[in-house]
């Protein structure tokens, strides 16, 4: 068994490999690399009954594996370049190679894996960190769960200029309903609910014409998205509306959120 392990700026993630299957996961908090990683592991083995003696390796990968120095309780334990195994855990849950990954955790990577090779496309500092930060500052909410609670109950044309605002047809592809700048209206009576919906709707914007992009500069019509905001419902509906206007399709393997720590254990592989 191999213990795959993705140390986070905010979520450690971690996954165990056995005979090329995922068979656990967790995840965990805390506020620094070494408690992340061994909390993951014993929470990993505490409740799931594994036996120290099954785990022949420990792969550690993310923000945080720099800080970790050694071998942890005496398993051999090992670092992965993190681009390497966003690209590994994503061509192994899509089932295919030569894709396009958008991994969306506190910032954003965008990842060309093909030809057994992964390379860095390039990405942005707007994620799931972005959102929390601006609700934090705006409406005093940080939890994410509270924001995505709000942004269900929010109307986006209370703080999007809309080009219904400014056009009485719709514009080439961009229907009336498309937005023609992010909190571009702010109407005064703008309720948190509102503004929570726009930040969502703002981030995801900005990463799925990142995608767009990338995925056009190689010939592709398809991108996994990865990575904790994979599973976003509200955003995973503005992704919908890019692949209306832009025919590039997202795709959500299972188990994405775990992506990068499942392709830190796949490098252990002989």
């Amino acid at each position: 068994m191999i213990i795959g392990i993705d140390i986070g700026s905010t979520t450690t993630k971690a996954v165990s490999i056995q005979e090329g299957q995922v068979i656990h996961r967790v995840k965990t908090k805390a506020s620094d690399a070494v408690t992340s990683a061994t909390g993951a592991f014993g929470k990993m083995i505490v409740e799931n009954s594994v036996k120290i003696g099954e785990i022949q390796r420990i792969m550690i990968t993310g923000a945080g594996a720099p800080k970790i120095k050694d071998d942890l309780f005496g398993i051999p334990t090992g670092k992965v370049d993190e681009i390497k195994s966003i690209g590994a855990g994503g061509t192994f849950l899509a089932g295919r190679d030569n894709i396009i990954i958008a991994n969306i955790g506190t910032g954003t990577a965008i990842i060309d894996a093909r030809n057994g090779g992964v390379s860095h496309l390039g990405g942005s500092g707007v994620g799931g960190g972005t959102i929390l930060g601006l609700a934090k500052r705006l409406f005093s909410v940080s939890e994410f769960k509270s924001v995505m609670e709000l942004a269900g109950r929010g109307r986006l044309n209370q703080v999007d200029l809309l080009m219904e605002d400014i056009m009485e047809t719709d514009l080439s592809f961009l229907n009336r309903e498309s937005t023609a700048s992010n909190f571009g209206k702010m109407l005064d009576n703008a309720r948190n609910e509102d503004i929570a919906l726009a930040l969502i709707n703002m981030v995801y914007q900005v990463i799925g014409m990142l995608s767009v992009f990338a995925a056009k500069s190689r010939n592709t019509d398809k991108v996994v998205v990865t990575g904790n905001g994979s599973g976003n419902l509200i955003g995973r509906g503005v992704l919908e509306q890019i692949t209306l206007m832009h025919q590039v399709r997202f795709e959500y393997p299972r188990d994405a959120e775990y992506t990068t720590a499942i392709g830190a254990a796949l490098s252990a592989a002989p």
